[in-house]
């Protein structure tokens, strides 16, 4: 009897294995998981900007101090966006997510009128450690934006699945619901900073717009 029991248990959790295999749910927790990861690494990069922005700000401040009003939008911009408590429930709440986005979107923009305005200080430009500085907000600048089209592409083949038939029953029985994501036009909106390119001639650093 006991034996009879163990068999009928094993086929039911056969059975129920399949059913969920053929429903999508061990899709939806494997995209759900890569979501997770690759938003991950879009924060840990646009963490990896604001930890550069308090010595860049000292730096330009040396040479342009009575630049007060760029220099204020970018400490007041990374303030907001520390101001915000970035955890993985973000990932479902568009509202949430909306308020972070713009919040770094707006960083964007001040370091990108920061960066625009050391262009008339030819001794700042000049300087090295202002130099390294616009170099490393270069490089992770493309970091973000290699991070950002991670999550774009995982959050698209998620939500594919949460909305389509029969995945889209498995979605809604085990609480998978739709993850918003970075748009064209946001992404757009958001203006890089000067290319850091060093010429051929020592000393001698370009800016291209």
């Amino acid at each position: 009897m006991n034996k009879l029991k163990m068999i009928t248990s094993t086929l039911l959790l056969l059975s129920l294995t399949f059913s969920l295999t053929g429903c999508g749910y061990n899709t939806l927790q494997v995209q759900d998981e890569q979501v997770k990861a690759n938003w991950s690494e879009v924060v840990n990069q646009y963490q990896r900007r604001a930890d550069l922005i308090p010595n860049l700000v000292n730096t330009v401040k040396g040479y342009a101090s009575h630049e007060k009003e760029v220099l204020t939008q970018v400490t007041d911009a990374r303030a907001r966006v520390g101001s915000i408590q970035v955890t993985p429930e973000v990932l479902n709440d568009p509202q949430a997510f909306e308020k972070f986005r713009r919040a770094q979107s707006e960083l964007s923009g001040a370091l990108s009128r920061l960066l625009a305005v050391s262009e008339n200080y030819p001794q700042l430009k000049a300087d090295a450690n202002f130099r390294d500085l616009q170099a490393q907000l270069e490089g992770t600048e493309n970091r973000i934006t290699v991070a950002r089209n991670r999550y774009i592409k995982s959050v698209a083949d998620y939500n594919i699945t949460v909305r389509s038939f029969p995945s889209n029953l498995t979605a809604k029985a085990f609480g998978y619901a739709v993850k918003p994501n970075f748009t064209v036009e946001n992404e757009q909106a958001i203006t890089a900073p000067p290319k850091v390119d060093f010429g051929s001639d020592a000393g001698e650093v370009k800016s291209e717009k």
